[in-house]
């Protein structure tokens, strides 16, 4: 089943020099696979994630999740599908520090005004390893830690998709290969869909399947 699918997906920025950062990108992501997409800083690459998330809106072509065409919604109705279809780990997680490790996992349930599942949150937190960790703030945890708790609050609303950005990219070696291990680990128990932003080539041979980013086009591996 296609999870995730586009159409000659572009993206223009405009000036007296327009920028071509997505170049026709002709994509399709099944469900429960688990993809890389590499590439230099400058090739598209996180330009395209923010596209397939909904959070730009491209200049041509389409994104389809789930069969649904996201770039036909409104800004409304786009935040309503992203916060029950898409999960984002933003490279710098974007985790609120006022809020306990609990409550920044079900912020997204917590937004659309949803009851979080507790025997799934328990799996969820137990497979990421973080059941101790519920009452404390961001600012108390390790990068590792965070990292994981950002992971956590991805899958809570059971996405259709999960999009990371960088995920090891403030990390150091040591955790990095812990995150490439849950990843692979969340892949596998709960069978999602997940597609990596990297530079980092042994984040990207830790996934099924690898494409490669340069120019603003997407080429397999």
């Amino acid at each position: 089943m296609t999870v995730l699918r586009t159409e000659n997906l572009s993206k223009v920025y405009p000036g007296s020099e327009p920028v071509v950062a997505v170049n026709q990108v002709n994509l399709s992501v099944e469900k429960g696979e688990h993809v890389a997409i590499m590439g230099a800083s400058g090739s598209g690459k996180s330009t395209l994630l923010h596209l397939l998330g909904g959070v730009d809106r491209p200049t041509e072509g389409q994104v389809f999740i789930q069969g649904i065409d996201i770039t036909s919604l409104d800004e409304t109705d786009m935040a309503v599908f992203r916060r029950r279809n898409i999960g984002i780990i933003y490279q710098f997680l974007n985790l609120v520090p006022n809020l306990t490790v609990e409550k920044n996992i079900l912020l997204p349930l917590l937004l659309d005004g949803r009851r979080p599942d507790p025997s799934y949150f328990q799996e969820i937190v137990h497979t990421l390893g973080i059941e101790g960790k519920l009452e404390r703030f961001p600012q108390q945890l390790s990068g590792g830690e965070q990292q994981r708790v950002a992971i956590a609050r991805s899958l809570v609303t059971r996405p259709a998709v999960v999009l990371a950005d960088e995920p090891t990219g403030n990390l150091d070696r040591r955790n990095t290969e812990e995150i490439i291990s849950l990843f692979r680990l969340v892949n596998q128990r709960f069978q999602t869909t997940l597609l990596l932003i990297t530079h980092d080539e042994k984040v990207a041979l830790s996934c099924q399947r690898v494409l490669v980013m340069a120019d603003g086009k997407l080429e397999e591996r």
